[in-house]
């Protein structure tokens, strides 16, 4: 069964920066549209970024300028970097296929954004 392992997260100060990866396992996703999301407690999971098999990267208009995901492919990697991080965006982020794949979903990595 194909499933995504996220790491990356942690705790950091406001202003600061994470480089969160992403691989697959059991599958190759360099054909696959794919997708960074996050939830937060109460909250449910929303799209940050995406990016298309021929590297079109969008994110969404609250992470715009500050969060950009990128993709290796040669690496089966997927890439999320975030700069200038806030409190509200601690949560936990997770990978998948773009649109998302409910048997796809991962345990995410956690990032907290505090003093």
């Amino acid at each position: 069964q194909v499933q995504f392992v996220e790491s990356g997260g942690g705790l950091v100060q406001p202003g600061g920066s994470l480089r969160l990866s992403c691989v697959p396992s059991g599958t190759i996703f360099g054909l696959y549209a794919m997708g960074w999301y996050r939830r937060t407690p109460g909250k449910e999971r929303r799209l940050v970024a995406r990016i298309g098999n021929n590297n079109n990267p969008i994110s969404v208009d609250s992470v715009k300028g500050r969060f950009t995901i990128s993709r290796d492919d040669a690496k089966n990697t997927l890439y999320l970097d975030m700069n200038s991080l806030k409190p509200e965006d601690t949560a936990v982020y997770y990978c998948n296929r773009y649109p998302a794949d409910r048997n796809y979903w991962g345990q995410g990595t956690q990032v907290t954004v505090s003093s």
